[in-house]
């Protein structure tokens, strides 16, 4: 007789200065994934707002502000607009693989080059090769890391300037972190490229949706969201589209923050 599914406990973080908002405080609800049914629990806590750190799914849960907004592409009626189509013509020769959630020096080394370059103040500034290698591999679900490289020279693979963590869910794919070459002369538009990889694969393997994880309002960080349309929010009645009249212009040639 198969065990009955146990409802997970959750827990409440401490209040900690709101890294998107000045002056706010952000708390969080987690829970831990572990056992035999952490896929299906992430699938549906990702269905309610939920994102997945290493064996834990969080969520906002800040007094008086709900500025934080769970945000997903809908990848069947999403079409590529001139800009976008532009960069991924660019970038057809980059060699993009699926791997298994294995961290390695490479993907390490440049995650080091991306931070220093883009937050070099950031809460994972000080992230060290373990720290790395836990992100990526401690997943009790369905996770693949995206890699996205320069064309393979003399047999060997070609540099690498592009990676994702990313988890499959029943219904669409979970970008968890994305990071890339942003050191001066590097490709323009690598995370913006990523992204539309994302909502390519996840149309060609029938999910109907991408994952964007939490969009605010106003804030500079989080404005390339927008830039994939449609894109529906969720709230109080559920996932529903986003207007344009909500979203902030979109800036064409500015750089995936």
């Amino acid at each position: 007789m198969t065990a009955p599914f146990r409802f997970p406990r959750f827990f409440v973080t401490s209040p900690a200065p709101c890294p998107y908002l000045p002056g706010r405080q952000e708390r969080k609800v987690f829970t831990e994934l572990s056992g035999p049914h952490a896929h299906e629990l992430n699938d549906a806590l990702g269905r309610i707002g939920f994102r997945r750190s290493q064996s834990v799914a969080y969520r906002p849960s800040c007094v008086g502000c709900t500025a934080c907004v769970s945000v997903r592409v809908v990848t069947n009626d999403f079409e590529a607009n001139a800009t976008q189509r532009k960069l991924v013509r660019r970038n057809d020769d980059l060699e993009i693989t699926a791997c298994r959630p294995w961290a390695t020096d490479e993907q390490f080394q440049l995650l080091r080059r991306y931070l220093g370059q883009r937050h070099p103040g950031g809460g994972m500034a000080g992230m060290e090769e373990q720290d790395y290698a836990d992100m990526v591999e401690h997943s009790p679900v369905n996770s693949v890391v995206v890699e996205y490289r320069e064309p393979t020279v003399d047999g060997r693979p070609g540099r690498l300037v592009g990676a994702c963590l990313t988890d499959r869910q029943a219904d669409g794919l979970s970008m968890i972190y994305s990071f890339f070459d942003a050191e001066p002369g590097a490709r323009a538009g690598l995370g913006n490229l990523i992204i539309l990889d994302h909502i390519l694969r996840a149309r060609a393997a029938g999910l109907p949706y991408v994952y964007l994880g939490y969009w605010v309002k106003g804030a500079a960080r989080m404005a390339y969201k927008t830039r994939y349309r449609p894109l529906e929010k969720l709230g109080p009645q559920g996932w529903t589209l986003m207007e344009d009249a909500e979203l902030a212009p979109i800036a064409e040639t500015s750089e995936l923050a």
